[in-house]
């Protein structure tokens, strides 16, 4: 009995690997959206899946502005700075999101602040976890952080570390989609040869 039941939990285990390595590899940016509004559990499984990543030391510095309210949203895009320009599109989301980090937070290692990386994890965390419910998002850095955060009046200890809409696609995509998907590479992948380095074992 105790093997059958070793034996199914390895299948269930085969199973939801499969179903993640699915969700990452048909996960892909998404610019055009539909104007549906995203269910409340759909939401809460977002920010559970962002609140559940790992960080340096556990410091968890990861903190998000959810914007659901779509005349704030198109607002908020006029207050990106003219480098958010390029990414006009996400006035016609339904959700937004923007990642931040609570610099108190952070730990400092290595000359290099871990909070970029925690909130990193955490952020696409949340990103695979709205794709497994059908959503898609766009991860972004081009806005003006000084100019975005002095309109949300964000605490002096925050930094904003990148920002995504969300929404569920719409078939068809505009030239304009088609354009940046064509700008930014986005179908492009490095070859596997191409980003590991195999220590051998005589090394």
């Amino acid at each position: 009995m105790l093997f059958f039941l070793d034996l199914l939990t390895l299948i269930k285990r085969i199973g939801l690997m499969k179903d993640i390595i699915e969700i990452i590899k048909n996960r892909h940016s998404v610019r055009d959206f539909l104007p549906d509004a995203l269910p409340q559990e759909v939401l809460d499984d977002m920010i559970e899946a962002a609140r559940l990543a790992p960080s340096a030391q556990n410091r968890q510095p990861w903190r998000y502005v959810i914007i659901t309210e779509p005349d704030k949203i198109k607002e908020l895009v006029k207050n990106t700075g003219l480098i958010g320009l390029a990414n006009y599109f996400i006035k016609d989301a339904p959700c937004l999101v923007i990642a931040c980090a609570d610099e108190k937070k952070n730990l400092k290692l290595n000359q290099k602040d871990y909070y970029l990386v925690d909130v990193a994890i955490s952020f696409h965390q949340m990103i695979l976890a709205a794709w497994a419910h059908g959503v898609g998002s766009c991860w972004l850095a081009a806005f003006n952080e000084e100019k975005l955060a002095r309109y949300l009046d964000l605490p002096k200890s925050y930094r904003i570390v990148a920002m995504s809409p969300f929404g569920y696609p719409k078939a068809d995509k505009t030239l304009y989609s088609k354009a940046l998907n064509v700008f930014s590479g986005s179908d492009r992948r490095l070859k596997r040869e191409d980003i590991i380095r195999v220590v051998s074992s005589e090394l």
